[in-house]
């Protein structure tokens, strides 16, 4: 996007391929927001990086007018609240509602991500465990999707409109697709998680979505290659 007016001291730093950059792209496209994306080679971080994240020299970071945010989905809830005069609204106004927002942003964090990781890094026994638990964790985001009255009957978590919850998950999404590519896996599955699998076809096809997703095909050449990384037999002294 091209950076102008008032809006011209937003910059982010990332990569095309990152889901955890993703996040924020889709928010900012979300908004409206225009800014000036800076892709990081992170086998070599620019100092703008380093200074920027001192603590943890990661991607993704949003700097507005100087100032960084870093961590995906804290820079998720500062456009929110920066811009929260911009449509849509990504946070539930209740304040029990944002709890579960929050509650299930960490869940897919800090339970399934880790699952995912184990099914990308991992062969044999050690993979079919992670698919498992996997899908263990799907099937209970597909479980809320049905009961939870914060979310139940709605076309998104975040209920009408894309949220907060909903970029949380759907960061991930383009990853979980060409990783099940790759493969040959299935993650998200249609018959055991329709609800899970309908709300994943329309957040991809949602305007202020796709246009900000990473190529399909660079990203499983990405996840291809990276495997064989972590899945070849170590080199014979």
């Amino acid at each position: 996007m091209e950076a102008c007016g008032e809006e011209a001291q937003v910059k982010l730093l990332g990569g095309n391929i990152s889901p955890f950059v993703l996040r924020v792209r889709i928010a900012l496209a979300l908004k409206g927001i225009d800014y000036e994306f800076i892709e990081e080679n992170m086998q070599n971080k620019s100092h703008l990086l380093l200074q920027s994240n001192p603590v943890n020299k990661k991607i993704p970071v949003l700097i507005h007018n100087g100032k960084p945010v870093c961590e995906s989905m804290i820079i998720v809830q500062y456009i929110d609240e920066a811009w929260d005069t911009k449509a849509p609204v990504l946070m539930p106004k209740d304040p029990y509602d944002r709890a579960i927002a929050r509650f299930w942003a960490a869940f897919v964090d800090d339970k399934l991500l880790p699952c995912l990781r184990g099914v990308f890094k991992g062969q044999g026994e050690q993979q079919q465990k992670a698919l498992e638990e996997s899908g263990a964790s799907f099937l209970l985001l597909e479980e809320a999707l049905r009961t939870s009255h914060c979310f139940s009957g709605k076309p998104y978590f975040g209920g009408d409109e894309i949220g907060f919850l909903d970029i949380a998950l759907g960061g991930m999404l383009a990853f979980v697709k060409a990783l099940e590519k790759v493969t040959n896996l299935v993650l998200i599955d249609q018959e055991k998680m329709p609800l899970l699998s309908t709300w994943m076809n329309r957040f991809c096809e949602a305007d202020g979505v796709k246009d900000v997703m990473p190529d399909p095909a660079k990203l499983q050449e990405f996840i291809s290659a990276i495997r064989v990384r972590f899945t070849s037999p170590p080199a014979a002294n």
